[in-house]
C-alpha cells in the first residue's frame, strides 16, 4: 500500500507535492531571496542545543526518512508545477489523538495569490481523508499578519495563546493555537485532484 504522503494533490493552479533531494537549487534560490521576508518566522534552536549545519540534501533526506515512518508529511507548494514555498504536517500522532501540526512558507513575489490557503487547504483535506486524522493544529506568532489570515480563511478556531511557545528567529516566542477538526469541515472538501507519486 502506497504512503499517504506519497501524493500530488492539486487545485486548478496551486499544487503540493512530496519534497525531494531534486528541489535543492530552487529552494535554496527561493530561501536566498526571500530571507528577509522568512527569517521573523523562522523556527532556530536555542542556546545550548547542538548548533548542527545541515545542508537542503541532509534536512530533506531526514524529513523523508520521518515521512516514511508515517511521523511528517512534507510537500512543497507549486504555482503552475513549480515549487514556490512549503507545506509540513508535522508530529503526525496516532492512538488516541489522531492529530497533526501544519507550518507553511511561501515566496513573497507569490503571496496574495491565495497560493498557500489553497495548499493548506489541500493538505488538510488529504490529512482527513487518506490519512484519516481529526486534527490540525497550527501555532503562529501574534505579529504574523499573513499567517493569521490563512488560518482565518479556513475557519480554524483559535484555543489559546502558548506563551513562550517556539524559539523563532533567536529568541522564545509567543504563538497563538488554532486547530480544524475532521468535523469542521465535513461537506467542505475542497475539490482537487489526487495523483500518485512514483517513489
Amino acid at each position: 500500500m502506497s504512503s499517504p504522503w506519497n501524493v500530488a494533490l492539486t487545485h486548478g493552479r496551486i499544487g503540493v507535492r512530496p519534497i525531494r533531494r531534486s528541489d535543492v537549487p530552487r529552494w535554496e534560490r527561493l530561501r536566498a531571496e526571500n530571507q528577509q521576508w522568512l527569517t521573523p518566522w523562522d523556527a532556530t534552536l536555542p542556546p545550548g542545543e547542538a548548533q548542527q549545519v545541515t545542508t537542503y540534501r541532509q534536512m530533506v533526506g531526514a524529513l523523508r526518512r520521518k515521512a516514511k515512518r508515517g511521523e511528517w508529511m512534507p510537500f512543497v507548494s507549486t504555482w503552475d508545477g513549480r515549487m514556490v514555498g512549503q507545506v509540513t504536517a508535522s508530529m503526525i500522532s496516532r492512538g488516541p489523538a489522531q492529530s497533526a501540526s501544519v507550518g507553511y512558507w511561501v515566496a513573497a513575489d507569490h503571496a496574495g495569490r491565495r497560493i498557500t490557503p489553497t495548499a493548506v487547504a489541500l493538505v488538510c483535506d488529504h490529512l482527513f481523508g487518506a490519512a484519516g486524522l481529526h486534527r490540525v493544529d497550527v501555532a503562529i506568532r501574534p505579529e504574523n499578519h499573513a499567517s493569521l489570515a490563512v488560518v482565518r480563511r479556513l475557519g480554524f478556531t483559535e484555543i489559546g495563546l502558548a506563551p513562550k511557545y517556539l524559539h523563532i528567529d533567536g529568541a522564545w516566542a509567543d504563538h497563538r493555537l488554532f486547530q480544524l477538526l475532521s468535523e469542521d469541515v465535513r461537506g467542505r472538501v475542497i475539490d482537487r485532484v489526487d495523483t500518485p507519486v512514483e517513489r
